[in-house]
């Protein structure tokens, strides 16, 4: 009976330790391509994800395109209008690259500038294994914070990364017809 017992506290202990996984916070991308689910990994990026909750919470990417696409690289959104007009965004967060997650296909890093520490809105999705983006073998030796992965819509993603680009202004590999986030909202 008592060893029931024990066997019953470890079994419930070892869910409620497993339930945070279970319950991970997903955020739904609608785009002009398709919708995109993406999960978050609060455990790894806690900061990294919930900067990015604030921005999906507060309405920030509605409107907002893919602006930088790189076919075998990365989709890159977040940050600007259709018209390249870059969106007003809050105070940088903290590099969390050292996270154990990898710039792999399908998961979802924080954009930054050279400053390891600038990460606001943008982020990228990474359309093939980025790996030397990980920390420490990244070109800087700094890396890029992965915080969630894409586990519905990676068809999309895939026909994203294939659309046609070019120069505008300053800009690079931007699309040509633009694919907008139409909307984005925490799953239940």
């Amino acid at each position: 009976m008592r060893s029931r017992f024990l066997v019953g506290i470890v079994a419930a202990a070892c869910v409620a330790a497993a339930a945070p996984w279970a319950h991970a916070q997903k955020v739904t991308f609608a785009t002009s391509a398709g919708d995109i689910v993406v999960e978050l990994n609060a455990a790894k990026a806690p900061k990294s994800v919930a900067n990015f909750l604030e921005y999906v919470k507060a309405g920030h990417y509605e409107g907002t395109v893919f602006h930088r696409v790189i076919e075998n690289f990365m989709i890159q959104g977040g940050g600007f209008s259709a018209d390249l007009k870059e969106r007003a965004t809050r105070a940088p967060i903290p590099l969390e690259s050292r996270n154990g997650l990898s710039n792999s296909r399908g998961t979802v890093a924080m954009a930054r500038t050279s400053n390891p520490n600038s990460a606001t809105a943008q982020f990228f999705i990474n359309v093939q294994d980025n790996t030397f983006l990980d920390a420490p073998i990244s070109p800087d030796g700094n890396g890029y914070a992965v915080f969630g992965t894409v586990v519905s819509g990676m068809d999309v993603v895939d026909r994203i990364r294939v659309v046609q680009t070019g120069n505008r202004g300053p800009y690079q590999n931007v699309p040509l017809q633009p694919v907008t986030i139409t909307k984005a909202t925490v799953a239940p």
